[in-house]
């Protein structure tokens, strides 16, 4: 049976920058998805933007809960599509899937909007929202669309769509907001990552200033925000910079690709230097703000700009007791140049498996973090880490610490080039960070200090630089224990050129 549902169908807006010479007709701001919200049971008929029909319907969805928190930590969201079935994932690193004449994702579903970080002024009308393209088209309109980053795809941790914010931080346990990530986090190296606009557009509010008329935003006003406006009416939410470019100023236009600034940890970052970076714009029907899942167009922005051959995905992190059995999953890994033939994993216990999805049980509590290597049927190799927070079951009041480790630069690195590595643990009153390069040069030390959560902006990562003789993938470690005997690990994946 179908009903009626809620079908947004978009405006085909074009952008007009303005000029000393009077507007300029910028072409292809058309959005190029179509977006629905469902409950389970229902089935619409979708016009797509191409003006073919489709018939879709939402068969049923699929929560993971984990057991310290009872958050939701992975989604199955089964539909049918002209009557194909397929099971799709929500936000978490999911890219849109084909099936049919059709791109098909699952942004967000009901359960994630309970958390204040997303703007939807309460929760999703439905149970899912879904978007979805002709088969044949691009995500966003080629070359209005680019990624706001000089940095690597996936080389530090972050938060992404629908991932629980607390990174810096381990979770709190007795915490009973969720908190829900609703757009994405890019860490990197606090005054050195160059932050670029994604699109050209209109500068409405920057460095604690907003221009008048566009008062209303959806989200903080602060002297370490950017928010620009582009054809689309689309809003572009730039948060902790560092600092500022001085031609970046409310009323200003600017071009694709523009320099903001510097990435940072400024406003409420929770200590850890990083991009917050959100798309959102104004529901049609309700003229309420909400949040656009960019995570298509970053990666079809720097699939286009950066041509990757392959891309290992083994998140998002996790967060279990001791003794609990876990799965690592690197089936989100994609080869553009040919197939994945081995997913490889170097585990914490000293083994290596093989295959895209391993079980682990941990029994001390800390940070871990999992190496998953992935290679390609055209001889192409990466790397990503699964990081997972394990708390002791027995003593679950212990912090456990956290590390966030980054380097610079990330891209278009050559032998004898200095590469800066910056790290800072969370959650340790004792102990120093040790760096193992990867390399077999000798260890080095640092101390970046204790973080203390009322003062967790201030202060820096603590720093080193390291040279990489030959060209080739190294996995670079640093670990600290805290004052419980509690070890945090991070890997980085740097790549030397030749």
């Amino acid at each position: 049976m179908k009903l009626n549902i809620r079908i947004l169908i978009p405006t085909l807006i074009l952008l007009f920058t303005i000029s000393a010479s009077g507007c300029r007709e910028e072409p292809d701001l058309k959005i190029y998805h179509v977006t629905a919200e469902l409950n389970k049971g229902e089935t619409a008929d979708i016009e797509l933007v191409n003006g073919e029909i489709v018939t879709l319907s939402l068969l049923d969805i699929s929560v993971f809960r984990d057991s310290l928190r009872g958050a939701v930590r992975d989604v199955r969201v089964r539909v049918s599509v002209d009557g194909e079935e397929i099971t799709i994932g929500s936000g978490n690193y999911h890219l849109p899937v084909t099936t049919g004449r059709v791109k098909i994702d699952c942004p967000v579903i009901k359960e994630f909007t309970v958390s204040s970080y997303y703007r939807h002024d309460g929760e999703l009308p439905a149970d899912a929202r879904i978007r979805l393209w002709p088969k044949d088209s691009p995500y966003i309109g080629p070359g209005t669309f680019g990624f706001p980053l000089e940095q690597a795809w996936l080389v530090n941790r972050m938060q992404s769509q629908n991932e629980l914010a607390g990174l810096g931080w381990a979770e709190n346990l007795r915490s009973t907001n969720h908190g829900y990530h609703s757009t994405h986090d890019f860490g990197g190296a606090e005054g050195m990552d160059v932050i670029l606009a994604a699109t050209g557009g209109l500068v409405v509010s920057s460095s604690n200033e907003v221009l008048e008329g566009f008062e209303d935003l959806p989200g903080d006003v602060r002297p370490d925000v950017v928010w620009v406006v582009d054809g689309r009416n689309w809003y572009y939410r730039y948060s902790h910079l560092n600092s500022i470019e001085p031609d970046i100023v409310p009323g200003a236009n600017i071009e694709m690709g523009q320099k903001l600034g510097y990435m940072g940890k400024q406003g409420g970052s929770g200590g850890w230097v990083h991009l917050h970076f959100g798309v959102h714009h104004k529901n049609p029907e309700t003229g309420r703000w909400e949040v656009e899942d960019a995570w298509p167009f970053l990666w079809e922005a720097y699939v286009n700009e950066y041509d990757p051959q392959v891309v290992a995905v083994a998140r998002p992190r996790q967060l279990l007791w001791t003794g609990q059995e876990t799965a690592l999953d690197g089936s989100k890994s994609v080869s553009l140049a040919g197939d994945i033939i081995s997913w490889e994993w170097k585990l914490s216990d000293g083994t290596i498996a093989s295959g895209p999805v391993q079980t682990m049980t941990y029994k001390v509590a800390g940070e871990y973090s999992e190496i998953l290597k992935v290679t390609d049927s055209k001889g192409n190799v990466d790397y990503d880490f699964m990081n997972l927070q394990v708390f002791d079951r027995d003593n679950p009041e212990n912090q456990v610490p956290t590390i966030h480790a980054v380097f610079h630069p990330t891209l278009g690195i050559r032998p004898g080039d200095p590469v800066t590595f910056l790290v800072r643990t969370f959650g340790s009153q004792t102990g120093e960070e040790v760096w193992d390069f990867g390399d077999g040069s000798p260890g080095v030390t640092v101390n970046s200090g204790v973080v203390q959560r009322q003062t967790q902006n201030e202060g820096r990562y603590a720093e080193t630089v390291h040279s990489f003789a030959t060209p080739g993938h190294y996995v670079v470690r640093v670990e600290r224990t805290n004052e419980h005997g509690y070890t945090a690990i991070g890997h980085l994946h740097v790549v030397v050129n030749e």
